[in-house]
């Protein structure tokens, strides 16, 4: 028997340090490691110890006798990973960097922002003794993308979490809710008061598609519908009209199959979640049967991952469908499958489309129908959103060996009342640190920040996450991206290159305590933590989220 990583894997990782014998790849010192869509264990190497189950902080890994039907292509798409990759057994020693064992005591770092990549940052370094972290956030609420990126229907991947809240045990890390960062205080104050400052605030808005109607009303990008169903205080207010019958998602990336998935799960399933009850109320009446989710490139371009593909092949009620024409292996497709460099992640992708466009429509009530090789290239209405005009696309390989989609001649409209763009998202500058406007993240080289002329080193500041990369990978990437931006801030620190700051600690507690008299620490946060947990056990939910700040409050206060 061995043991199989299913769906919900968040690359953590943390599996890959317990095993005994190197059996799970690829590992964070392997090159595939960040952009691999999940990790695999090798069924060769595999002792059937266990070590990883414990280890797994999303109970994402099963033995393979004991896995559900719908559970069984991840021993398929596990046996092609190594079959690509082969491994030596054998565990890998990897030492620390010399510059880990250098006496840290007395360095003080602020991180700004607190979805996984800050608190992977804070993990590294508050396990070197001497270090005071001090984690600063503009909600009243952490975890970032953890809390409201990730669906409401994946409440293993939110389990990681629970190794974030470890971090309240220590002496040497400070959480400060409330907080923001070019308001409350700025960047001069928190270099003032550290030697090192690491933002990781993520990337919170989207890019833009540039075409006429964009911005007609029910043209909503996804950050907007995810806020909104996750209970993101900032998208509480939005309203999205679901009288319609179908809806149409820009982007088939792991976001937009997210988007499709809520719109048409049964809202009873959901009421089992802690999605926001603002929109569950809203989706309890929607008239969406259909969600059309548009590709601009082909089958094996596409930016979804596997697991999230095989998710959709099973929810209740609902057809997925493809068009066996979006699915025809042409010349370049050939040549993708053909190439030995080709990843078994893009291969078994193409088979998987292919398998669900044999397998056709069985008349289901609600229909998730995956469109390839189409771009959209005008939102049409009168007043708001009534159709959106679509490109057939085609591949073209290109002399640099890449692959372009180019459109063709042929065009068709698509009736619908509600768009969603997901085509990708941007970082948002933060006041006072260079920001490179044309890839919409912080400069940075490889987590140094960078000034925008001469590309030089800014002193004590460094940046982790899709703020530094771009938004890519899943959320457990986020612990290798920190980790070598922590270990370049390690090594300018034991070199010397980080000046000792001018303020002390205690006048760095006085600053933050003047400008944010209500500051709400990881005790504040736990207090509203159980209530929201407490709300939900009546209804059998696992929280019932606050989204008014004001209420957060008041359960602080003890009001």
């Amino acid at each position: 028997m061995t043991f199989v990583i299913l769906q919900a894997c968040c690359n953590e990782a943390s599996c890959v340090d317990v095993c005994p014998v190197n059996a799970i790849h690829p590992t964070p010192d392997e090159p595939d490691f960040m952009r691999t869509e999940m990790l695999h264990i090798d069924p060769q190497s595999c002792i059937d110890c266990g070590a990883c189950v414990e280890a797994c902080p999303v109970e994402a890994i099963k033995a393979e006798d004991e896995l559900d039907d719908p559970e069984l292509p991840f021993i398929e798409l596990n046996a092609d990973y190594f079959e690509q990759h082969p491994v030596e057994t054998g565990q890998l020693d990897v030492p620390k960097p010399l510059w880990r064992k250098a006496d840290f005591s007395g360095m003080r770092v602020a991180i700004v922002g607190s979805g996984p990549a800050a608190f992977y940052a804070a993990s590294e370094l508050i396990a070197l003794k001497g270090v005071q972290v001090d984690m600063f956030e503009r909600l009243l609420t952490p975890y970032g993308l953890v809390r409201f990126g990730v669906a409401p229907d994946h409440p293993g991947t939110k389990a990681v979490a629970d190794i974030f809240r470890t971090l309240e045990r220590r002496k040497n890390f400070r959480l400060h809710l409330g907080v923001e960062i070019g308001e409350d205080l700025t960047h001069d104050e928190l270099l003032a008061h550290n030697h090192a400052v690491i933002y990781a605030v993520g990337a919170s808005s989207d890019r833009r598609l540039g075409i006429d109607g964009e911005d007609l009303p029910g043209s909503h990008t996804a950050t907007e519908f995810v806020g909104w169903y996750n209970g993101h205080p900032d998208y509480k207010d939005r309203t999205f009209d679901l009288s319609g019958e179908r809806a149409v998602i820009v982007g088939n990336g792991n976001v937009a199959l997210d988007v499709a998935r809520i719109l048409l799960t049964d809202p009873d399933t959901l009421d089992r979640t802690d999605i926001a009850d603002h929109a569950l109320e809203v989706l309890r009446t929607s008239n969406i049967r259909e969600v059309v989710v548009l590709g601009r490139r082909g089958v094996a371009q596409a930016g979804y991952t596997n697991p999230e593909m095989m998710a959709l092949r099973h929810l209740p009620d609902v057809d997925l469908v493809i068009d066996p024409d979006d699915v025809e292996i042409d010349g370049v497709t050939q040549g993708i499958l053909d190439s030995p460099e080709t990843e078994s992640s893009v291969k078994a992708k193409i088979s998987l489309a292919r398998k669900v466009a044999e397998e056709g429509d069985t008349s289901a009530p609600k229909r998730l129908v995956l469109r390839y090789l189409t771009s959209p290239t005008e939102i049409s209405g009168s007043d708001r959103v009534e159709a959106v005009t679509i490109t057939r696309n085609e591949l073209k390989a290109t002399e640099g060996g890449g692959i372009v989609a180019v459109p063709t001649d042929a065009t068709e409209s698509i009736e619908t009342g509600l768009i969603l763009r997901a085509v990708g998202y941007r970082g948002v500058p933060v006041p006072g640190v260079p920001f490179d406007d044309t890839r919409g993240v912080i400069a940075n080289d490889e987590g140094r920040v960078v000034t925008l002329d001469s590309r030089e080193p800014l002193q004590g500041v460094y940046a982790t996450g899709w703020v530094k990369r771009g938004p890519s990978g899943v959320i457990g990437t986020n612990k290798k991206c920190a980790a070598d931006t922590v270990d370049l801030l390690l090594q300018d620190y034991v070199a010397d290159a980080l000046a000792d700051p001018p303020q002390d600690e205690e006048s760095f507690a006085d600053l933050i305590s003047q400008r944010v008299p209500e500051v709400v620490d990881f005790s504040g946060w736990t207090l509203i933590d159980k209530a929201e947990k407490a709300a939900g056990k009546p209804r059998k939910r696992p929280r019932v989220k606050f989204v008014d700040p004001d209420s957060m409050m008041a359960v602080v206060r003890g009001e």
